[in-house]
């Protein structure tokens, strides 16, 4: 597999071992025009979400004082990425600083960054002199995907660069292990431990990366296993209290908004066909394998057989982002994938071309480079999705439905949405009312309306619903409620029942009358039922919907964090049915 599996046991070792490295001038040129070209194609497809901005309206609220929340007053964890939310408060904190600029920015480097790690942990891998040429790395650069969501706002950025990294620090474990050179294990550990505060699936590939890593350091005592294993869940542990106490739950408002926990095989099939079928996919895998089995054959005989030992500890460490990318695929299909076309998956397709980002230089592995140069030019010229903004089992292609939606080929800033159909009306709307209103869009005699409703002096903070939230909430005040049906931002949307069979990520959809009933609307309801607000209203007074609202509502005492805490358990399995009339029975709903 690698001059690593060549090596000798570590403890026969007097002294370090020099490793060989391919630092030729021609390997960092290719590795270096790669990374350019990356860049490059993600610069020229930059934009930014509507789920991205309501990761920014987080920061600023943060920024402003009033914590990691998306409204004044709700404790709610609108983020699925805890640490990119917390990145970007860096730049955040510089008021001559474009946020959204500097979260596109970000993402755009983070992603290059993780592309350059994997590269280099190959030149690391392989340990040979030969020049090194890019091969799985082709797969990454030259799928559009990746190259939308390496800004968008979201934590893809993030999640690349941080699988890039953490695999060249194992990397680096496994030739320190070769050399005898006991370094430091820690930086591994600490990055490896913040894997679910990147994103919480992300957990899965860091349990392997740990179960490497203990293989890795075995031989050096236990209390070295037990030091690092101290350092690894320091921080996910801690900010696993805050949550709880903070929040009053155990995950972020993003899993129970989408029922992390419900399987939905079939999706998640269509979601998986969806990426492979338009870049046809099977092609580079394919080359993948080849290209594989080419180094291995290209490697016999090269030095003396290395150890049992090493052999498995280089066995365990090749084996991790293999299976990383297998359990990573295996969730995302269960779960139902996506709404984003190929979003969900590209970690697991990342994490699958790890082991040979790059490749030595041999007659054994120039028929496979020929094969993925060739498959990567024809997708950057020309493979895309059938369909160019939404598209067949509820999946759409994100970037282009925004660059259609609002007109512009690279929306950003608030200005570029201005052009949004919807959103800066209905805040226009609330915006010139003479007092503090909610604005909700429905039924009108021309098509869809804004509606408001005055609000009572006890409820005196405007509030608009509308399902793209972070459109809504860049272009709305910070005091201004910004909900929405689904459930991100809204504790009442997020523990009640989902429309069945649903759009995934969409498939709660809670009715207005809720929002009238929790928003003290009194006398006339416009489009709105009358009865399903009194319904409503009753089941907001519901003893466990009540301390629902009270944990998010409250002022955050220690006692009110106490009481988050050791309830968070119960308070994040509570469910209750979206139907108002049958909520107001106060039942949970199965």
């Amino acid at each position: 597999m690698s001059a690593v599996l060549q090596a000798g046991p570590a403890a026969a070792e007097p002294r370090p071992t020099p490793i060989p490295s391919s630092r030729s001038p021609w390997t960092i040129a290719l590795f270096g025009l790669t990374l350019l070209v990356f860049a490059t194609l993600i610069w020229h497809r930059r934009w930014m979400s509507d789920d991205g901005l309501i990761v920014l309206r987080t920061v600023r609220q943060l920024v402003a004082g009033e914590g990691p929340v998306f409204n004044v007053g709700e404790r709610v964890e609108a983020n699925t990425s805890t640490l990119w939310t917390a990145l970007l408060a860096i730049p955040g904190l510089l008021p001559w600083l474009s946020l959204n600029w500097a979260a596109v920015v970000l993402g755009l480097l983070l992603s290059v960054a993780g592309v350059g790690f994997g590269l280099d942990a190959s030149r690391r891998l392989f340990a040979g002199r030969r020049l090194m040429i890019p091969f799985g790395a082709l797969v990454v650069v030259s799928l559009p995907p990746f190259w939308d969501f390496g800004t968008s706002g979201l934590e893809t950025g993030l999640i690349v660069g941080w699988l890039g990294f953490t695999w060249w620090l194992l990397v680096g474990r496994l030739v320190a292990a070769r050399t005898g050179n006991a370094g430091r294990a820690w930086p591994l550990a600490l990055v490896l431990g913040l894997a679910p505060l990147v994103r919480p699936d992300l957990a899965l590939f860091g349990l392997l990366v740990a179960v490497a890593l203990v293989a890795l350091e075995i031989r050096r005592g236990w209390r070295r296993l037990v030091g690092l294993g101290a350092v690894a869940v320091a921080v996910p542990l801690v900010y696993e209290v805050f949550r709880a106490g903070f929040y009053g739950l155990l995950v972020p408002s993003t899993a129970l908004a989408k029922e992390a926990s419900v399987a939905r095989w079939q999706q998640g099939v269509y979601y998986l066909l969806d990426l492979i079928e338009p870049y046809r996919l099977w092609i580079p895998l394919l080359v993948l394998l080849v290209g594989v089995v080419a180094v291995l054959y290209g490697r016999r005989g090269a030095a003396p057989r290395p150890s049992g030992w090493m052999r498995l500890a280089t066995v365990l460490v090749l084996a991790v982002p293999v299976l990383g990318a297998a359990l990573l695929a295996l969730y995302v299909t269960r779960v139902g994938g996506d709404f984003m076309h190929g979003r969900m998956l590209l970690p697991a397709l990342f994490c699958l071309v790890l082991p040979v980002m790059a490749v030595p230089f041999t007659r054994w592995t120039v028929l496979p480079a020929v094969g993925m140069a060739v498959w990567a030019l024809a997708c950057v010229l020309g493979m895309r999705p059938a369909y160019d903004t939404l598209g067949p089992n509820w999946i759409a292609n994100e970037r282009l439905y925004y660059v259609v939606l609002v007109g512009k080929p690279n929306p950003v800033t608030s200005e570029d949405f201005l052009g949004h159909p919807v959103a800066p009306e209905g805040v226009a709307a609330l915006r010139d009312a003479p007092a503090p209103s909610l604005a909700v869009a429905g039924p009108g005699d021309d098509g869809l309306r804004w509606w408001l409703f005055p609000k009572p002096a006890d409820h005196a903070r405007d509030t608009i619903v509308w399902l793209n939230l972070g459109v809504t909430g860049e272009l709305a005040p910070l005091s201004t409620t910004v909900l929405d049906g689904v459930g991100l931002t809204n504790p009442l949307a997020a523990h009640a029942t989902g429309v069945p069979d649903g759009r995934i990520g969409h498939d709660k959809d809670l009715p207005p009358e809720w929002f009238l009933a929790d928003s003290g609307v009194t006398g006339d309801t416009g489009f709105v039922d009358p009865g399903g607000v009194a319904a409503a209203r009753a089941a907001l007074a519901c003893p466990r919907t009540q301390e629902l609202l009270d944990s998010v509502r409250a002022p955050l005492t220690a006692q009110r964090f106490w009481d988050n805490l050791t309830g968070a358990w119960e308070r994040t399995s509570y469910r209750y049915p979206r139907d108002p009339r049958a909520a107001a029975e106060c039942r949970t709903a199965e």
